[in-house]
């Protein structure tokens, strides 16, 4: 059973990059910059495929990723990321304790405030607590993600229209698709502190963007939804905005007209 990390990037190169995530499984990266490009190297006995390419879209070029890996399980990650020692055993372990998962969530730790899940226990993922989880949390069977037929939308994240929410959107496909989604209290990698680019605060684009996202991922159901995500971070997302304003907002976006 073969761990291959598949990554977006944006101009980076890739002796730096492959050092600063501390990786030590084979992976093929995505680089987005202004040129096109293919390198491959070896590191700490791994192989390593540097694809560079000018389009833009975190959506984009991790599909480009899938449509090029050869592993046996994926692990989706971002240039930001810092591997734990002996994450590819890791992963594998919880495949092999698991047999029926076809993607286990595992533990990327991040900034507090930016916080969204911490897994402490091996259970089931269900439609309704999928929203939480970020792509880099992702590890999957590759046999099973390409059966499904899942990609990652051009809509939602980095580089896109919507802002973030590409990674509850494949996740929430690939279990209506019927495949089965576990959870590893098993910690793989860390964030580095950084600036995001996309986030620029609870402000009226986030919660609008909210609202589309949740109109895609839970239909009739979503301002209900919507208003249980404001409910439960209201400290954090409410500090500056009222509850009402913010409501208000994803609203909107649930209701958008394409």
């Amino acid at each position: 059973m073969r761990v291959q990390v598949l990554a977006s990037v944006m101009n980076e190169e890739p002796g730096a990059l492959v050092h600063r995530m501390r990786l030590s499984s084979d992976a093929i990266i995505i680089n987005q910059c202004d040129r096109l490009g293919y390198e491959e190297i070896e590191y700490q006995g791994h192989q390593v495929r540097f694809y560079s390419f000018p389009d833009k879209g975190v959506g984009r070029s991790r599909n480009e990723a899938i449509l090029r890996s050869d592993g046996d399980i994926c692990i989706f990650a971002d240039a930001d990321l810092v591997y734990e020692p002996g994450y590819g055993e890791a992963v594998k372990a919880e495949f092999e304790r698991n047999p029926k998962a076809d993607m286990i969530l595992f533990n990327v730790v991040v900034e507090e405030a930016r916080r969204t899940y911490h897994i402490t226990e091996r259970k089931r993922v269900h439609w309704y607590n999928c929203g939480r989880y970020g792509a880099v949390s992702f590890a999957v069977r590759r046999e099973s993600l390409l059966s499904s037929g899942v990609t990652f939308s051009l809509l939602f994240g980095g580089g896109a229209k919507y802002s973030n929410g590409e990674d509850s959107l494949f996740l929430k496909e690939f279990m209506d698709k019927g495949y089965s989604v576990y959870t590893a209290p098993v910690t793989i990698a860390r964030e580095m502190p950084g600036e995001s680019t996309w986030f620029e605060g609870y402000d009226k684009k986030f919660f609008y963007d909210r609202g589309v996202l949740y109109r895609y991922l839970y239909g009739r159901l979503g301002r209900l939804m919507a208003l249980r995500f404001l409910l439960a971070h209201r400290s954090r997302l409410c500090e500056k905005v009222p509850l009402r304003q913010a409501y208000a907002w994803m609203k909107g976006g649930i209701a958008y007209d394409k």
